[in-house]
């Protein structure tokens, strides 16, 4: 029993075990605390140590218990900030309003009569972004200003920072972005300052760099971001350091190399499935633009589908992803629905209304428009984005207005205007350090010269586009570069490329390398296994199941039941990560149905036709993931993740392969990096007007 061992605080020692991210033995010591473990205290205590242990849906649970049992004793203000706390964590993983507002509406009965209470702080804390995430500003401001108030006044520090960047936010919002960003400022020193609570530390933190993300200000995103990266170290707990990998990745798609955004993507997906459910495809988005970036297409289309399968909308992502599979039709339908019809989940990491959230939009329409010809869109969207640019003081957002303009006015025939937008365009996105955007500018940039008559020049733009795209790791982008040169630049003399005999051959555990008249001898390694195969079909996409396949000498696919290799893979379509939903969470989901019926019940008592659709939605993503998790006779549902480990299991062997290359033989390890893709499907693709004859 816990009160034996630990003197007047019957619960030190859970304390104690929770200071030192000990939650398994707080859990554990609350379990064997007998009736004492369901006290008040005991509860609260259980809450916090399940969601530090990876247990949303058991904090949540634990926070109902608490509420249950204010309640039953009566007092009233007590279990107004349970529910109050329920809200609260639903609402940083869940992201299912119509809970959400249950437990709010419980809060907000229960204090009604109480006189002002600092449990009036929290609820307005969590009732401003409740507003906020549904695009009621109004009442998001109102509450945000309670918020700060009432946090002040009774010393509640998470209301009062919460409600200033919530502040901070609608300002933007409203194109009031000096104001707004002084506010964010503010509170970043405060959160550096090292003096607030991991909680409030971790949901502060993710909320100001979304909200610089939503207006592109990408300076200030990764300042923060490495600030986040800093706390995450020692303090992170529950979610927040997965999130935290998912703004690193973002800002790694910016900076490049392409493989550090992906490592950080998937590990972003892997720590947040436990606590993610409908802002999964959060991540899954990230991971998809990354992909696409890189030139995995059969990658980035796998994310984005489990991200619209999460009820996220990844777009312009998808619409891009069409436009490079070259189904410019499919392309152009998406993104223009994507407008007509913009994204109303709701969520923290998109701006929820207003040019911020149609502004990538517009600049993939753009850049679709253009590609299928269709001049009149193409000019009324860069219209639309310049205008969005005015609005907000945002150096990214300037930059992708000019390209906009850049690529309508080559559309139209300007090339003397196209040149100067994009000479724009391309010394902003240098300025601000993202080496594809300026790459991507200068590619149009070439294509304006070209047009112009400026041939030099356009070879010398393209040159500089097709080294930023390689060294970025844009392997499909830095292709089309070469083809640009190859086909609109013509050379004084041509002089016939013999293709050169290289060798890559294993005898026994050693491997000889021989390229550009250098050889090596290198102990063998199952990255070199993978780069065999693809070197011995340039061109051919193998998925990473036969690649795992060929190198352990197996068939693409095994009979149920054979058992894994040393890595944990098994090249089988049967293998799982798990259960889809635990028990618990199962339960918990039943629970948040009935929560949903009821706030459907309200909004139609009141005629709210919004409310009525979000908790429409609400309802349709829960019956979609029971079903999804439970098959025939209540049976629950293996998910599976074999060909997920099966892309990080090669992606990590060729890598470590590729480093060990360019130790040994430094040309073939650049010629290598620059020329294999990897992803879902993995393929080596040299450059065409340098043939090699690989004898493996």
């Amino acid at each position: 029993m816990i009160e034996a061992t630990t003197g007047s605080d019957p619960f030190s020692i859970v304390r104690d075990a929770i200071a030192g991210r000990q939650w398994a033995t707080a859990l554990q010591l609350l379990d064997d605390a007998g009736p004492t473990g369901r006290s008040a205290t005991a509860l609260e205590l259980r809450a916090e140590a399940a969601y530090g242990g990876g247990d949303p849906e058991g904090s949540v649970a634990a926070w109902e218990d608490l509420y249950a049992l204010h309640l039953a004793s009566g007092d009233a203000v007590s279990a107004a900030r349970a529910a109050a706390m329920v809200a609260m964590y639903l609402m940083i993983d869940t992201g299912l309003m119509a809970p959400i507002r249950g437990w709010l509406r419980r809060a907000e009965r229960l204090i009604a009569e109480a006189g002002e209470t600092p449990v009036h702080a929290v609820v307005a804390m969590v009732r401003t972004y409740e507003r906020l995430w549904c695009g009621d500003m109004e009442s998001a401001g109102a509450n945000a200003v309670l918020a700060i108030e009432l946090g002040t006044r009774y010393g509640i520090e998470p209301s009062v920072l919460i409600g200033r960047v919530a502040t901070a936010r609608l300002l933007i919002f409203e194109g009031q972005t000096a104001e707004g960003l002084e506010i964010l400022d503010d509170v970043a020193l405060t959160l550096m300052s090292g003096t607030v609570d991991d909680m409030t530390s971790g949901m502060a933190y993710c909320e100001l760099i979304c909200a610089v993300q939503g207006l592109a200000m990408y300076e200030r995103a990764g300042e923060w971001t490495q600030a986040m990266e800093h706390w995450r170290h020692g303090s992170a707990f529950g979610g927040f350091s997965g999130r935290c990998r998912v703004h690193r990745a973002e800002m790694f798609r910016l900076t490049g190399p392409c493989d550090r955004a992906e490592e950080e993507a998937l590990e972003a997906c892997e720590e947040l499935r436990p606590w993610m459910r409908r802002e999964f495809g959060w991540p899954l988005t990230e991971l998809g633009n990354i992909r696409l970036r890189k030139g995995d297409l059969a990658g980035a289309e796998e994310a984005f589908i489990a991200a619209h399968a999460n009820a996220w909308m990844p777009q312009p992502g998808l619409a891009l992803l069409r436009l490079a599979q070259g189904d410019g039709a499919t392309a152009t339908a998406l993104i223009a629905d994507a407008i007509e019809h913009p994204f109303d989940v709701p969520s923290k990491e998109r701006p929820p209304y207003g040019g911020l959230r149609l502004a990538p939009l517009l600049d993939a329409q753009v850049e679709i428009a253009v590609a299928v010809g269709d001049v009149a869109t193409a000019r009324r969207a860069a219209d639309q984005l310049s205008e969005v640019a005015a609005s907000f003081s945002s150096p990214a957002l300037a930059a992708g207005a000019e390209l906009g303009q850049g690529r309508a006015a080559l559309a139209e025939g300007d090339a003397a205007r196209a040149v100067t937008h994009c000479e724009r365009a391309a010394a902003a996105w240098i300025e601000i350090g993202a080496p594809f955007e300026a790459a991507a500018a200068r590619m149009v940039l070439g294509q304006a010269r070209h047009l112009a008559g400026n041939i030099e020049g356009a070879a010398v733009e393209w040159q500089a586009a097709r080294r930023a795209f390689d060294d970025f790791g844009a392997v499909l982008r830095a292709g089309d570069a070469a083809r640009a040169l190859s086909d609109r630049v013509p050379r004084a003399t041509t002089v016939p490329v013999e293709a050169a005999d290289c060798i890559f051959r294993c005898d026994g555990d050693t491997r000889t390398v021989c390229f550009d008249g250098a050889t090596v001898l290198l102990h063998d390694l199952k990255g070199f296994r993978y780069l065999e195969r693809l070197l011995a079909e340039p061109g051919r996409e193998f998925h990473v199941l036969d690649l795992v396949a060929v190198e352990r000498g197996s068939l693409p696919t095994v009979p149920h039941g054979v058992v894994p290799g040393a890595d944990g893979l098994v090249v089988s379509d049967g293998g799982h990560a798990g259960l889809h939903l635990d028990d618990q969470a199962r339960a918990a989901y039943r629970r948040r149905l009935s929560e949903i019926d009821e706030d459907i019940d309200d909004a139609t008592a009141m005629n709210d036709q919004a409310r009525l659709a979000l908790a429409i939605d609400d309802r349709e993503y829960l019956i979609a993931e029971l079903s999804r998790a439970v098959g025939l006779g209540g049976r629950a549902r293996l998910a599976g993740a074999t060909a997920e480990r099966a892309r990080t299991s090669v992606t990590r062997s060729t890598r470590y392969a590729l480093a060990r290359l360019a130790e040994h033989h430094p040309t073939l390890g650049r010629h290598l990096t620059q020329s294999v893709g990897t992803g879902a499907y993995c393929v080596y693709r040299p450059d065409p007007r340098v043939p090699v004859n690989w004898v493996v």
